[in-house]
C-alpha cells in the first residue's frame, strides 16, 4: 500500500509546497491520524513522544483553519519550559510561510514583559506559552481567550510533573467550553486520563510507536565541560577532529547566530542556520555545506528538520537537548544510509542526570572524551601547516615565487629557511601559531553569596532561599515549582525541600545555581505577590548577652 503524502492529509497546497520547502516527504504515524482527525474539528488525545512529529500534526491543521484578517488569539499551545515553546513557535512560523497575515507569539517566563504585551496587543493569532507567563498575562488583562478557538496542551505530562497542573486548569477555566483541543503526552498518567475527559469532547485516541534508536554506524561521545568554557572546547575539537561538514546544535535562534558569529571570528567557516532564515537563504547555506564552501553549521532542532548532507561527519551537541528524543533526531543528521559518524556531546556538571536517560533511549552506552589537550592542538597545526607546504609545490605558481625568494635569498644574504619563517609570519598576519601551554587548574572556589547574604549549603547540595509568600497566600509547594521552574529554566530535580510558612516559604535550590537564574527570578509573581527570593540565613540569633529564654540568676536578698 502506498504511503499518503500530506496532500491525501486534506492540507491546502500553501501548506504543502512549504512542507516540500522544507524537506518533508511523507506524513508520520502520528501526523497521518491526527491531521485528518483535527482538520474535522474532533478532539485529539496523542501518546506520542518528542521525535514523532507531532508538532506538525497540531500546528498544519490550526494554521489552515486560522482567520487572517480576525485580530484576537484563535489558537493557545501551552507548552512545559520556555526551550519547547521557543521550539515550537519556531515551527508555527516556519509552517506558516506562504500564509500571508499569520502572528506567531511566544510567551515564557525569564524574558521582559515588554516585547510581549507589545506583540499581544498587535494582535496574535497563535500564542504559544509556558503556563505560568501565560497566566501572568491573563492575570494583567494583556491576553484575551475569551474567543479562543484551538487549544494544544503538549507534553501534558511534563506541565503536570512540572507542578502546573494547577496553573492549566485556571487557564482552561478562562478559555471556551466549545473549542477544539489536542491534547499530546508521551505517557498517560491517571491525572492526564482525568483532564482529557473533563475538557475535551468525544476526543478520537492517537499511539505512535517511539522514535527510533540512533543508528549504529554514530560513535557517541560526552565531555564535561563548564558552560563559560564551551566555545574553547568547541574550537579545540574543531582543529582536531578529522571530517568533513559539521552541524552544532544550540537550543535557540539567538544562539545559532552569536555562535556562529564567534566561530568566523576565529577563523571557521561557519553559517546559522534556524527558523528566521527565508527559503531561498536556507537553500544557500545548506547548498554550500553540500559543496563544501561551509564546513560549519550551527542549528535550532526546528530547522535541522529534513536536512539531508551526505558530507556531515559530526554532530555536536553544543547545549544538550532536554528531550532525549531530541538527542536521537540530533544524531540521525550523521551516520546516513551506512555511513560512519560522530557524535559528541557538551555536558555541564548539572546535566549530568541527563546523560543516563539520552544513553537509555539511544540504546548505546555514550563514551566519556576528555577536551583535547594544547599539545594535541599545536601537533596538529603543524601537521596541517606541513600539508598545506607540500600541496603549495603543486601550484602553478610555485615556479615564479621560487625564483623570487632565490633571488631575495641571493640580494640579501639570507638562508632559505630563514626567509620561509618570514614568509610564514606574514600569512600569519600577527596571529599566534601555537596555543601556550594550559595553566595548572586552581582548586574550586566555592561560589560567592549573594548580597551579602551568608549561604548554608545542606549534605545534599542545596542552598535554602526565602521566598515571601506562604499559607496566607493560599500557595502550596506545587505553585512555587511551577512559577520558579517556568521563570528560571529550572527542573523538578533542581528543588530540594520547600518548607510552606504563614509569610514566607523557604525552597531548597542547587549550590550552583547561576546568578542569571536568581536574577530571572527576582521578578516572579506567585499569586500576584512578588516572591522576593534572597538566601536564608537561617533564624535570626539572639543578642549578644543573656539568650532569650535562658533562665534568670535569682537575685540575692540582702541581709540585715
Amino acid at each position: 500500500m502506498t504511503a499518503p503524502t500530506f496532500a491525501d492529509l486534506g492540507l491546502v497546497p500553501a501548506i504543502v509546497d512549504v512542507l516540500d520547502d522544507l524537506g518533508y516527504e511523507t506524513p508520520t504515524p502520528i501526523q497521518a491520524s491526527a491531521v485528518p482527525a483535527l482538520l474535522d474539528g474532533r478532539d485529539v488525545v496523542g501518546l506520542a513522544q518528542t521525535g514523532t512529529g507531532k508538532t506538525a500534526a497540531f500546528a498544519l491543521p490550526i494554521l489552515q483553519r486560522l482567520d487572517p484578517a480576525r485580530k484576537h488569539t484563535q489558537a493557545l499551545v501551552l507548552a512545559p519550559t520556555r526551550e519547547l515553546a521557543l521550539q515550537v513557535c519556531e515551527a508555527i512560523t516556519s509552517y506558516s510561510a506562504r500564509i500571508p497575515g499569520i502572528r506567531v507569539l511566544p510567551v515564557y517566563g525569564g524574558q521582559g514583559y515588554g516585547a510581549q504585551l507589545s506583540g499581544l496587543e498587535r494582535g496574535a493569532h497563535v500564542v504559544v506559552g509556558t503556563p505560568g507567563r501565560v497566566m501572568d498575562h491573563l492575570d494583567r488583562g494583556s491576553l484575551d481567550l475569551s474567543s479562543l478557538e484551538y487549544l494544544v496542551l503538549d507534553e501534558a505530562d511534563e506541565m503536570l510533573a512540572m507542578g502546573f497542573a494547577e496553573d492549566v486548569e485556571r487557564i482552561l477555566a478562562d478559555t471556551p467550553e466549545y473549542k477544539q483541543v489536542a491534547l499530546f503526552s508521551a505517557t498517560m498518567p491517571r491525572q492526564i486520563r482525568a483532564l482529557a475527559k473533563r475538557y475535551l469532547h468525544d476526543p478520537v485516541d492517537i499511539a505512535t510507536p517511539a522514535a527510533t534508536t540512533s543508528t549504529a554506524t554514530v560513535r557517541q561521545r560526552w565531555i564535561q565541560v563548564a558552560h563559560h568554557a564551551k566555545l574553547d572546547a568547541l574550537t579545540r575539537i574543531l582543529e582536531v577532529e578529522s571530517g568533513a561538514g559539521m552541524i552544532v546544535f544550540v537550543r535557540t535562534k539567538r544562539a545559532t547566530e552569536e555562535l556562529a558569529e564567534k566561530l568566523r571570528s576565529r577563523g571557521f567557516a561557519a553559517s546559522a542556520i534556524n527558523g528566521d532564515l527565508v527559503q531561498a537563504q536556507r537553500e544557500r547555506t545548506i547548498g554550500a555545506l553540500r559543496s563544501g564552501a561551509l564546513d560549519l553549521l550551527v542549528a535550532t532542532d526546528v530547522a535541522a528538520r529534513g536536512l539531508d548532507v551526505e558530507r556531515i561527519s559530526h554532530v555536536v551537541n553544543y547545549d544538550i537537548p532536554h528531550d532525549p528524543e531530541a538527542y536521537v533526531h540530533r544524531v540521525g543528521r550523521t551516520g546516513r544510509a551506512g555511513r560512519t559518524g560522530e557524535a559528541i556531546l557538551f555536558v555541564t556538571p548539572r546535566e549530568r542526570r541527563l546523560l543516563s536517560a539520552i544513553e537509555k533511549v539511544s540504546g548505546r552506552p555514550v563514551e566519556e572524551m576528555s577536551i583535547p589537550s594544547v599539545e594535541e592542538v599545536n601537533a596538529r597545526r603543524a601537521a596541517r601547516f606541513a600539508q598545506t607546504i607540500t600541496d603549495s609545490m603543486g601550484s602553478a605558481q610555485f615556479h615564479t615565487f621560487r625564483q623570487l625568494v632565490e633571488g631575495y635569498a641571493s640580494d640579501h644574504d639570507v638562508a632559505m629557511p630563514d626567509v620561509a619563517a618570514a614568509l610564514a609570519v606574514m600569512s600569519a598576519a600577527d596571529k599566534q601559531f601555537f596555543l601556550s601551554p594550559d595553566a595548572p587548574k586552581a582548586p574550586p572556589r566555592e561560589r560567592p553569596p549573594r548580597a551579602g547574604k551568608s549561604v548554608r549549603a545542606t549534605s545534599d547540595g542545596f542552598v535554602p532561599y526565602r521566598i515571601a509568600v506562604g499559607k496566607r497566600h493560599k500557595i502550596g509547594p506545587s505553585s512555587i515549582v511551577g512559577a520558579l521552574a517556568n521563570e528560571g529554566g529550572l527542573r523538578r530535580s533542581d528543588f530540594g525541600k520547600i518548607t510552606i510558612g504563614v509569610e514566607h516559604s523557604i525552597v531548597e535550590l542547587p549550590v550552583d545555581v547561576p546568578d542569571a537564574v536568581l536574577d530571572a527570578l527576582a521578578s516572579t509573581r506567585i499569586s500576584g505577590k512578588r516572591i522576593d527570593i534572597r538566601p536564608d540565613s537561617g533564624p535570626p540569633r539572639p543578642k549578644s548577652g543573656k539568650a532569650k529564654g535562658a533562665p534568670r540568676k535569682p537575685r540575692r536578698k540582702s541581709q540585715h
